[in-house]
């Protein structure tokens, strides 16, 4: 008699709580909705289906590598962010939900610089999946991306996202190590830099420790160095009336803000996260100074 969906279900469970998962329930409804292509509420709805001895096998498979405390999105191999399906791969940071929140705040300047100017110009430094400069290249149908990173595996999935979303016209992957490759002038500089204090790294947990790439989340001994690489070259690659947003971590909106002060930027914008955390940034040049 073939196993159900059901029993599956609450196998899984079983093994996740077991071995201290602590979202055990959540993260077995998200993988077997991702391997079997089902809804989460299909997954719950559907209880009675059988299911093949093939696809029992891949379920209790990516159990054992949850079990090993690798992600849910690293084991299914994407990531939904801002709605847009994106491929990982080893050497890409997994979009989180919070950067969100960078993209909706840079929305209405990219679409005041469309007004003004017929489209807009997006660098998005240290693009990762792509996910910053995608996302928004899928709200302002007149904007262009240029996406850069010193991984060429980041770059290559970054390419393939945007082939699949349709966007690979108007998205530019360019291999830099921050500005070092970049010439000319944008109308908006995005980044999600590394910001992660090395002396940190060691404690995070082993989902992030063990499978983000280091690359994408040791920011140096204070976690500023990214934003001083940022900052310091920000005015020769900024049009005049550019803006530039930045993900920063919950304690460091004073520090980067300083860096960015000291390069004649004023703040023009700030947001917290969904956790109520100072998560956003944004500056403009300061013409007063």
């Amino acid at each position: 008699m073939a196993e159900t969906l059901a029993s599956l279900v609450a196998e899984s469970r079983d093994r996740l709580q077991a071995g201290g998962i602590e979202h055990a329930a959540l993260d077995v409804r998200h993988l077997i909705s991702g391997l079997l292509d089902l809804s989460l509420s299909a997954v719950v709805s559907r209880g009675r289906d059988p299911v093949s001895d093939e696809d029992a096998q891949r379920i209790r498979a990516a159990v054992a590598r949850r079990l090993a405390r690798e992600p849910v999105y690293r084991i299914l191999g994407e990531r939904e962010f801002f709605g847009l399906p994106l491929r990982l791969s080893k050497e890409t940071l997994e979009p989180r939900p919070d950067t969100e929140t960078l993209v909706d705040r840079m929305i209405p300047y990219l679409r005041a610089v469309v007004a003004r100017k017929g489209g807009c110009e997006i660098m998005d430094l240290g693009t990762g999946t792509g996910a910053i400069c995608l996302a928004l290249l899928s709200e302002v149908l007149e904007a262009r991306g240029t996406a850069t990173d010193i991984s060429g595996d980041a770059l290559a999935t970054a390419t393939a996202n945007a082939v699949a979303l349709g966007l690979a016209d108007r998205f530019r992957p360019l291999l830099s190590n921050w500005y070092e490759k970049v010439d000319g002038r944008y109308d908006v500089i995005v980044s999600n830099p590394p910001y992660i204090r090395s002396s940190v790294v060691e404690e995070l947990e082993p989902e992030v420790r063990l499978h983000d790439p280091a690359a994408a989340l040791d920011g140096g001994e204070d976690g500023l160095d990214a934003y001083r690489a940022i900052a310091s070259q920000a005015g020769h690659h900024l049009e005049t009336n550019g803006v530039i947003g930045l993900e920063i971590g919950f304690d460091q909106k004073e520090a980067v803000t300083a860096l960015f002060y000291a390069e004649k930027f004023r703040l023009r914008e700030e947001a917290k996260d969904l956790g109520g955390n100072d998560r956003v940034l944004i500056f403009e040049r300061d013409t007063n100074r």
